[in-house]
C-alpha cells in the first residue's frame, strides 16, 4: 500500500491528518458516494425504465467518473485543503484569492447543509434498524389489517397503511429526535478520531459488511417466487425508452449525485491523499463499486417488488420505509431478512454522513485554528440543533441542497480548476502518482464536457424539481 504522510498542518498548528492508504482512502470514497440514492432511487428508476436507464447511467457514470471524480481528487490534493482553500488556491493563480474564497462557502455550506438533513433520514435508518432488531418493524401494520379484516376491508392496503402512519410519525416534526441525536453522536465519534483512526477505520469496516449482507439478499431474493420477472424487466431494453428524454435526464442525475460530486466532499478527501497515488485509477474504482452498490439494491428490490406483483414503483423513503418492511414481512425467513436490510441500509447512510461532516469539520479546523476535537464539537451542537428543528421540513430542505448548491458546488469546482487554475495546473495534478502524464483527453473532457455537464444537471433540477 502507498503511504500517505505529509508535513503540512492546520492553521491550530496540529499536524494534518492523512490516509494511511490508498485502500482507505479509496473505501472512504466508496462510502462517501454509496448512499440512499443507490437504495431507494436507482431501483427504482430501473424499475420504470428497465434495461434502458441501466445503458444510460452506465454511460454517464464513465463520462462523469473519468472527468469530475478525478478532477475533484487531484483539486483538493493539488490543494491540500477542503474548497474554501482550494478555490481560494485558485482564485489567487490570477490574483483574485478573496473571490475563489467567497465561492468556496457555496459548497461548503452546501456538504453542511447536506449533512444536517441526511443526519434526519439515517436517524430514520437507526430507529428501523432497532425496530427490525428487536422484530417491531414486521408488525407495524398487524393492527390496521386486523381491523381491515373485520371490517371486510383490504387487508394488504390497511397493512401498508399501517406502515406509511408509523413512518409519518417518525418523519414529523421532532418526531425522531432521540434517534437523530443518537445518530449525530455516533458520526461525531468517528469524526473526532480524525481521518486515518476514525473515518478510515470506520469505512473499512462498514462498507465491506454493507456489500456482504446485500450480496447475501441478492441470492436469498432470487430463490424466491415470481422474482425472474423482476431480472426480465431490468434488463429488457425497450426502444420507446430510450426515445424519452427524461430517462436519460433522470439517468445523468442519478450517475451525478451518486458519484458525490458537490465541489466538497470528493475534494476533501482528496486533500487527504498521497503524492504518489494515482487518481485517475482511484477515480474509476470509486465509480465501479458506486455502481456495483447501485446494482444489488435493485438485483433485491426490483426482483422483491416483481414477486408481489409490482414491477414499476415510485422510489424515495416510502419505498424503503413501507413498502419493502410490509413485503419482507409476508416472506420466508422476513425477520432475519429486515435485519440483514437495514443494518446494510445503515452502513450506507453512516458512511456517506461521515464524508458530508468532514467538509465543514475541516474548514472549522483548517481555516480557524481550532483543534480536531472543538472543530468537531462545533460543528456537531449546531449541525445537531437545527436537524432536530428541520425534521418535519427535512424533504424540502434536501430537495433545495441537492437542486441548487450540488449541482452549483460541483460546476464552480470545475471552473474554478480547469478555468481558473488552467490546463497546466490541472494536467499536472492529475498526473501525479502515475507512471505516465494522462492523456490529451482528459482536459477538455473535465473542462468542457464536465463543466457543462454540471450546468445541464442544475438547470434540468430547477425545471424538473430535482433529477436525482
Amino acid at each position: 500500500m502507498t503511504s500517505v504522510e505529509h508535513n503540512n498542518s492546520t492553521a491550530s498548528g496540529e499536524s494534518r491528518d492523512s490516509w494511511k492508504s490508498k485502500y482507505g482512502f479509496i473505501i472512504a470514497c466508496i462510502g462517501s458516494a454509496v448512499g440512499m440514492g443507490n437504495i431507494w432511487l436507482f431501483p427504482s428508476r430501473v424499475a420504470n425504465y428497465g434495461g434502458a436507464f441501466l445503458a444510460a447511467y452506465l454511460l454517464f457514470d464513465v463520462l462523469i467518473g473519468f472527468s469530475g471524480v478525478v478532477g475533484e481528487m487531484a483539486f483538493g490534493r493539488k490543494a491540500r485543503s477542503g474548497p474554501l482553500g482550494a478555490f481560494t488556491k485558485a482564485g489567487a493563480s490570477i490574483g483574485y484569492g478573496k473571490v475563489g474564497r467567497t465561492l468556496g462557502v457555496i459548497p461548503m455550506i452546501g456538504a453542511f447543509m447536506m449533512a444536517i438533513g441526511y443526519s434526519v433520514v439515517v436517524s430514520w435508518i437507526f430507529k428501523y434498524t432497532f425496530y427490525a432488531v428487536t422484530g417491531r418493524v414486521l408488525h407495524l401494520g398487524d393492527a390496521a389489517m386486523e381491523i381491515a379484516e373485520e371490517n371486510g376491508d383490504s387487508a394488504v392496503t390497511a397493512g401498508i397503511s399501517g406502515f406509511a402512519s408509523e413512518f409519518g410519525h417518525t418523519a414529523s416534526a421532532f418526531g425522531n429526535s432521540y434517534w437523530l441525536v443518537i445518530a449525530i453522536a455516533v458520526t461525531l465519534v468517528i469524526m473526532v478520531l480524525g481521518i486515518a483512526s476514525g473515518v478510515e477505520k470506520a469505512n473499512k469496516l462498514m462498507i465491506p459488511v454493507f456489500y456482504a449482507l446485500f450480496i447475501s439478499l441478492v441470492f436469498y431474493v432470487a430463490a424466491q417466487p415470481g422474482s425472474a420477472a423482476g431480472y426480465r424487466h431490468m434488463f429488457t431494453i425497450d426502444p420507446e425508452k430510450i426515445r424519452d428524454p427524461m430517462m436519460w435526464v433522470y439517468a445523468l442525475g442519478q450517475s451525478f449525485f451518486s458519484l458525490s460530486l458537490a465541489g466538497n466532499g470528493t475534494i476533501i478527501y482528496g486533500s487527504y491523499l498521497s503524492d504518489g497515488v494515482d487518481v485517475v485509477a482511484s477515480a474509476w474504482k470509486v465509480a465501479l463499486f458506486d455502481t456495483l452498490a447501485a446494482m444489488l439494491a435493485a438485483l433485491v428490490i426490483v426482483p422483491a417488488m416483481a414477486a408481489a406483483g409490482e414491477t414499476a414503483f415510485s422510489g424515495g423513503p416510502g419505498l424503503m420505509f413501507i413498502y419493502l418492511p410490509h413485503l419482507f414481512a409476508a416472506m420466508p425467513g422476513g425477520p432475519i431478512v429486515v435485519i440483514v436490510f437495514f443494518v446494510a441500509v445503515l452502513l450506507a447512510g453512516m458512511s456517506s454522513l461521515v464524508n458530508l461532516f468532514e467538509v465543514p469539520i475541516a474548514a472549522v479546523q483548517d481555516h480557524l485554528g481550532r483543534s480536531r476535537v472543538l472543530s468537531v464539537a462545533l460543528v456537531g451542537v449546531i449541525g445537531a440543533i437545527i436537524s432536530i428543528c428541520i425534521q418535519g421540513i427535512v424533504s424540502d430542505w434536501m430537495d433545495f441542497v441537492s437542486i441548487y448548491i450540488c449541482p452549483l458546488g460541483a460546476g464552480l469546482a470545475g471552473v474554478m480548476f480547469a478555468w481558473v487554475w488552467g490546463k497546466d495546473a490541472v494536467v499536472d495534478a492529475v498526473s501525479l502518482g502515475r507512471k505516465r502524464r494522462v492523456g490529451s483527453w482528459f482536459y477538455p473532457l473535465y473542462k468542457y464536457l464536465f463543466c457543462i455537464l454540471s450546468l445541464a444537471v442544475f438547470l434540468l433540477g430547477a425545471v424538473n424539481g430535482g433529477i436525482g
